[in-house]
C-alpha cells in the first residue's frame, strides 16, 4: 500500500515521537504508573499544548479537523512510547462518542473542553456478563419525569476513576440482547449514586468498575436518539479498534527494536547470539508480523470512514484478527529471546508484551472479530 502522508502529518508524528523519546522514556512512565491516578497532569497538559487533545475533532469544535489518519499517527507514537495517559478513553473513544451522538450543543460544550485538557471523559460500555457484545445491555434507563434514573454495573470502564464525565449505554427498552432498546447518557461522575472502583491492569494502565444506584439525569444527559444507539455505539467502537491497531503496531515496532538490539549485545560462545542463524530466522519472522500489521493498521484508518457498515465492520475486524495474532507471535518470540530477563519488570520487553496482550482483550479479541467478520460477510 502506497501511503503518503501529509506534511502537516509528519510534523505531528515526528513532533510526538521527539517528545515521547526524550521526555517520556522508560524510568519517566515507571514513576508515572506509581501515582495514585495512574498518568501524569503535566504530561496531559503537554498533549493538549501539542494539539493532539484535538486533533480529530472539527474546527467548530474546538479541534483541527483531522482525520482517522491523524489519530492512526498520534496512536503509533503513543504505543511506541507505551504511554499510560486516558487518550484512548477521552480522545478516541469517549470524543468519538460524544462526536456521532452529541448534538450540535453538547458538541460544542464538551469536546472543546476535551480538546483544552480541561475535561476527561470514559466511556462506560461493557458489562459483568456482556464479554464484546455492545447490544448485551443491563443497565436500564427508565423514565423518571422529564428525566431518567439509571442503574446498573459497569465493568472494566479504562480510566473510569479519574474521568470527569462517563459514557453510560442503557437499556430503554427491550430485553438484555436486543438491538433497539439502547440508549446512550453523558452523567457527571459525582452524581449522587454513582459508585466507582478503581484499580490498575497488566499493563499499568487504569480501569475501574462503575456502579449505578438510582442515578438521577435530565433529558438534556441523553446522546442522540432514544432507543437507537446501537449503530452509533458500533461505529464508534470500529473507530477505536482501528486507533487501537495502530497503537498495537507502535508498541511491535518498539519491541522489535529493543529485541534486535539485544540479539546484537548478548554475547554466548565468543560472539553475539544475534549472529546465530536460527534466532535470525525468527527475527525476521518478527519484523514481517510487524509490517503485515502497519498494512492493516493503514487500511483500517481509511475504511472506518467507509459509509457501508459491512465494508467498516469486515476491515476493522480483519485488522484486529491480524494484528492481534502477531502481536502475540512477536510478545512470545520477543520475551524467548530476552531468555530469563523478558518477563522481569527492568526491562521494557515484558511491559510491551503485556500492553499487546490487553489490546487483544479490548474491543473484542481475535475469535470475537472472527465471528464478526464472517456474519459481516
Amino acid at each position: 500500500m502506497d501511503f503518503i502522508f501529509s506534511e502537516e502529518q509528519q510534523l505531528l508524528r515526528d513532533s510526538l515521537q521527539k517528545y515521547i523519546a526524550k521526555d517520556y522514556g522508560f524510568e519517566a512512565r515507571r514513576a508515572i504508573i506509581a501515582l495514585k491516578q495512574g498518568f501524569s497532569d503535566k504530561v496531559w497538559a503537554r498533549f493538549a499544548d501539542m494539539g493532539l487533545l484535538g486533533a480529530a475533532f472539527a474546527e467548530a469544535h474546538g479541534g483541527f479537523g483531522g482525520t482517522p489518519v491523524d489519530t492512526m499517527l498520534v496512536m503509533t507514537e503513543l504505543g511506541r512510547g507505551i504511554v499510560v495517559e486516558p487518550y484512548f478513553s477521552t480522545v478516541v473513544l469517549g470524543g468519538s462518542l460524544i462526536d456521532l451522538a452529541g448534538s450540535e450543543a453538547q458538541k460544542q460544550a464538551i469536546l472543546s473542553e476535551v480538546a483544552q485538557g480541561k475535561l476527561l471523559l470514559a466511556a462506560a460500555l461493557g458489562e459483568p456478563n456482556s464479554r464484546y457484545e455492545l447490544n448485551c445491555v443491563q443497565t436500564t434507563a427508565k423514565r423518571d419525569g422529564a428525566g431518567y434514573v439509571l442503574d446498573g454495573h459497569k465493568a472494566v470502564v479504562l480510566h473510569g476513576e479519574s474521568a470527569d464525565k462517563l459514557i453510560v449505554s442503557a437499556r430503554s427498552a427491550g430485553s438484555t440482547r436486543d438491538a433497539r432498546g439502547i440508549s446512550l447518557f453523558l452523567v457527571d461522575a459525582k452524581t449522587a449514586g454513582v459508585q466507582v472502583q478503581g484499580y490498575r491492569t497488566i499493563d499499568g494502565m487504569r480501569a475501574a468498575e462503575v456502579k449505578l444506584a438510582n442515578v438521577k439525569v435530565g433529558a438534556d444527559a441523553m446522546l442522540g436518539g432514544i432507543d437507537a444507539a446501537l449503530p452509533l455505539l458500533e461505529h464508534a467502537a470500529d473507530f477505536a479498534v482501528s486507533a487501537l491497531c495502530a497503537e498495537a503496531v507502535g508498541a511491535m515496532e518498539a519491541l522489535n527494536a529493543v529485541t534486535f538490539e539485544y540479539l546484537k549485545t548478548r554475547q554466548q560462545f565468543g560472539r553475539p547470539i544475534g549472529s546465530f542463524q536460527a534466532l535470525q530466522h525468527r527475527a525476521v519472522d518478527m519484523f514481517i508480523h510487524c509490517e503485515q500489521s502497519r498494512s492493516m493498521a493503514y487500511l483500517a484508518s481509511v475504511k472506518v470512514q467507509s459509509e457501508d457498515p459491512n465494508e467498516r465492520k469486515r476491515t476493522v475486524s480483519a485488522a484486529k484478527i491480524q494484528i492481534s495474532r502477531s502481536g502475540r507471535a512477536i510478545s512470545q518470540e520477543a520475551i524467548q529471546l530476552h531468555g530469563g530477563m523478558g518477563v522481569s519488570n527492568e526491562l521494557a520487553a515484558g511491559h510491551y508484551a503485556k500492553r499487546l496482550t490487553m489490546i487483544n482483550a479490548t474491543l473484542g479479541d481475535v475469535e470475537h472479530h472472527s465471528e464478526r467478520f464472517a456474519s459481516a460477510a
